[in-house]
């Protein structure tokens, strides 16, 4: 399967910056997923490789080659939408067989092709059924096998489970990697999603306004992100202001902005930087002193209630505690809280930064 390769690439509408100087690698194999929030430029990318869109500056280069005059139908490309595109006055059988037909393949061998995808995506059963006669989700594995009936050896998904039904984007995910996997192809997938990205991907590559933020393992964007709107983007986190009152081997202690004293993991920052703490609400914690909160939500999720209180510091902070029979937090409560000072991020904080790194637009 294919290494690809976009170097510098820029795509501008007149004054609208769509993408700006994109330089990503992607190697033979790997499951790579773009994420951002909405008109960050991910579409644009798969467009650009698909050579659907012909980009202002750069190169898009895949096994090597330059595709600058190479065609879409010869980019050894399957591409699944996000709105599903079958033909609806043709079979299952007759949709996963089209691109061998096209190419004027024969019929025991385009009959071969179609059977072993549908297989692969668990339709074999459904291969005389008409599109109509069928659910969302098998819907998007029929596009999926169409997709790779075609021999493609890259695969781009632009929003493929978006259209779905959540339960079904759940289950749908899971067997989307199975089989992408299993088949050894170089897989680009689009998606605003934070939880699909995290569940398919080897590396998540984030965006934002035309650019890329980071790039990692789900893992290590979930745990360590590098910037605040990579840990605000990616799941859910508190966000807390304050100024560093001391450090040293040990710890590093942060005061908040209404005097509250936090320690976290020890930082390379001095007396009176100004920061931001970034902690996941699944390490915040009740506890007999801390920071000191008044509850204004309590949310039922089924396994636990998400409970958002407003500390004295002004910050919004958010944490989960068992459900139970009997509630334990209401409206009003005070509370006191603690966190993980292990899982605890602490970020450099210019004027500004804070809300400009939580928009999401």
């Amino acid at each position: 399967m294919p290494d690809v390769e976009m170097k510098d690439i820029t795509m501008r509408w007149g004054n609208v910056i769509a993408a700006e100087d994109v330089n990503l690698k992607i190697q033979d194999g790997e499951y790579v997923t773009i994420l951002g929030p909405s008109g960050c430029g991910k579409t644009t990318l798969v467009r650009i490789i698909a050579g659907i869109l012909k980009q202002t500056k750069g190169g898009v280069y895949i096994d090597g080659k330059n595709m600058a005059d190479v065609p879409t139908e010869e980019r050894d490309i399957g591409y699944v939408f996000q709105n599903i595109a079958l033909f609806p006055h043709l079979d299952v059988m007759e949709n996963v067989s089209y691109g061998p037909r096209v190419r004027d393949v024969k019929k025991p061998e385009w009959e071969r092709i179609s059977h072993k995808y549908l297989e692969l995506v668990k339709l074999l059963d459904k291969m005389k059924m008409f599109p109509s006669e069928l659910c969302g989700g098998e819907q998007q594995k029929v596009s999926l096998a169409r997709a790779l009936s075609t021999g493609a050896r890259l695969l781009l998904l632009d929003e493929p489970l978006s259209a779905l039904d959540a339960r079904v984007r759940v289950d749908l995910r899971y067997e989307l990697r199975r089989l992408v996997k299993s088949l050894g192809l170089t897989t680009l997938h689009v998606t605003h999603d934070q939880e699909e990205a995290m569940s398919v991907s080897d590396r998540i590559v984030l965006m934002r306004s035309g650019r890329i933020v980071e790039s990692d393992t789900p893992e290590t964007m979930y745990m360590r992100p590098k910037s605040i709107f990579a840990a605000y983007f990616i799941g859910e986190t508190n966000l807390l202001e304050g100024s560093i009152k001391k450090t040293d081997a040990a710890a590093t202690t942060v005061e908040l902005r209404d005097g509250t004293l936090i320690e976290v993991a020890t930082t390379d920052f001095r007396e009176g930087d100004p920061v931001v703490i970034s902690v996941r609400p699944e390490y915040v914690y009740p506890a007999v002193a801390g920071i000191h909160a008044i509850v204004s939500s309590v949310t039922f999720v089924g396994t636990h209630f998400r409970i958002v209180a407003v500390a004295d510091s002004d910050d919004k902070v958010e944490f989960d505690v068992p459900a139970t029979v009997e509630r334990e937090y209401n409206k009003g409560d005070d509370v006191n809280l603690t966190i993980d000072k292990r899982s605890a991020i602490v970020y450099a904080r210019t004027p500004g930064e804070l809300g400009e790194a939580t928009k999401l637009e």
